[in-house]
């Protein structure tokens, strides 16, 4: 029948092939969702095309504002890449003028108020896109503005940047900050 030197490479085969079948298994027919998936808010203001691209990263019960993200320092204002406006005309954001162009968007997250940033700096040092707010240089702002902050009425999971209604807006948590965004003069 079988002795041990036959049986003991049989028996590591069989379970090398379970183990390959429980990975396989485990793994699923596709990729895995991201855990800050690509998001974009979209607008027409003053007839012209405006664009933020960012990662939506979701709270999965921490403590977001002064925990995950500290108060008083630069945010990259989701997650992963640095988010970006795009407007194929000049806009106003709050009283930053802003030429139809590509900007990074950071923000000063504080408890007595937030601080809206845009950045001329798009890429790294290497000429890759901007990662979050280790690309940061202040040297390269565009211009800082004021938000409103005001406290939610029920919770967020999922980061939301939007602009509707002349705002831009910036739900998370229990936190919306936001900002007037119109067409420049």
């Amino acid at each position: 029948m079988y002795n041990r030197k036959t049986l003991v490479p049989v028996i590591l085969m069989v379970t090398m092939l379970a183990v390959f079948a429980l990975a396989q298994h485990s793994a699923g027919s596709g990729e895995q969702k991201p855990l800050s998936p690509p998001a974009k808010a979209e607008a027409t203001i003053g007839g012209q095309a405006v664009t933020i691209a960012y990662n939506a990263p979701s709270a999965r019960g921490r403590k977001i504002y002064y925990g995950l993200v500290p108060s008083g320092e630069v945010w990259r204002t989701g997650a992963n890449e640095a988010t970006t406006l795009t407007t194929a005309g000049d806009l106003l954001v709050g009283t930053v003028k802003v030429p139809k162009g590509t900007y990074t968007v950071f923000t000063i997250p504080a408890e007595k108020g937030w601080i809206l940033i845009l950045s001329k700096r798009l890429k790294d040092a290497n000429g890759k896109p901007a990662w979050g707010a280790y690309e940061y240089d202040a040297s390269q702002d565009l211009g800082r503005t004021e938000m409103k902050v005001e406290a939610l009425k029920a919770p967020v999971e999922t980061f939301t940047i939007s602009v509707a209604n002349g705002k831009l807006t910036m739900d998370w948590e229990n936190t919306r900050a936001s900002v007037d965004i119109k067409a420049a003069k």
